[in-house]
């Protein structure tokens, strides 16, 4: 059973933690055709091509960059291994989660699940590569559970009305590009070790921790219900994540000011994190498990 996590001497002062105006960017992600993903991304997700290069793509929405895709035809299936789960594309309404909806329908495209989390509405299907992606929505915060009273997440996710989805766009043409406001969600990544994830997480990048299941650890900035999520749904101690794999390369956090990016990395040398500070200011950080992030 999931259950709130209470305020204990291992949670960081609040003085420590992200700014409530945290969010995250862009993801980037290691495919092995270029040409199939790009159509799968605009075609069936809705976004555009904003930049191209040699081997690579970037994709928006609205003039933000929201994934970028890196070809590399050699890679490989992960296995029993640290890497990405999905990351979550967030629709700023529930009338665009219909229509991305209406798009896959219409599309064939297969899905592997749709859910009601009582945070937010999902619908989960695998691009091009079997790279795990949600389609979400979140509900108004006034409708969430309650964080304190031990119900956060705790029954499990609903089916999702798909009925009741569609029906909030019946009447319209099918749109072929995603509303302006879409960004980046949540990414929700498999570990090996939820103690050391939660040190990097928590005591390094500085994020709250929200809930947690028997095999799962949910961390957020600004109260939201998860902007990271971790596993060991593929088991404890699993080999770290490969670099030869499809799937994420890195994702990114956008942090509000320089004066949080230098407090993230004390943070982060604190607890001995991998941190490569860049040319063009952003921090590159690794977790425990190998999984990059772009701290920005």
């Amino acid at each position: 059973m999931t259950q709130a996590i209470p305020k204990t001497p291992e949670t960081p002062d609040p003085a420590a933690r992200l700014a409530d105006a945290t969010r995250l960017g862009a993801v980037e992600l290691q495919v092995t055709d270029l040409e199939r993903s790009i159509d799968f991304y605009t075609r069936v997700i809705g976004m555009a091509v904003a930049e191209r290069a040699e081997g690579t793509a970037t994709l928006y929405a609205g003039g933000e960059a929201i994934v970028t895709l890196r070809e590399q035809p050699a890679a490989r299936q992960p296995r029993r291994e640290a890497g990405l789960y999905h990351f979550a594309l967030l629709y700023p309404s529930r009338e665009e989660l219909a229509r991305v909806a209406r798009r896959v329908a219409e599309t064939r495209t297969r899905i592997d699940g749709a859910s009601d989390h009582r945070t937010h509405e999902a619908i989960y299907l695998p691009d091009p590569d079997g790279i795990g992606v949600e389609l979400a929505a979140d509900r108004p915060r006034e409708q969430w559970p309650r964080l304190d009273d031990g119900q956060f997440y705790s029954h499990g996710p609903q089916p999702l009305d798909v009925r009741a989805l569609f029906a909030t766009v019946e009447h319209e043409q099918t749109r072929a590009l995603a509303d302006p406001a879409l960004r980046m969600g949540h990414v929700h990544l498999h570990v090996g070790d939820l103690d050391a994830s939660t040190r990097f997480y928590r005591d390094g990048l500085g994020f709250a921790v929200m809930a947690q299941m028997p095999h799962a650890v949910f961390v957020s900035a600004g109260g939201y219900h998860h902007h990271v999520a971790y596993n060991l749904w593929r088991g404890e101690r699993v080999p770290a994540y490969s670099p030869d794999t499809v799937g994420l390369i890195h994702w990114t956090l956008e942090t509000t000011a320089a004066a949080e990016r230098e407090a993230v990395l004390a943070r982060l040398r604190a607890v001995g994190a991998s941190v490569e500070e860049r040319d063009d200011g952003s921090l590159l950080a690794s977790d425990p498990a190998a999984i990059a992030v772009l701290v920005r």
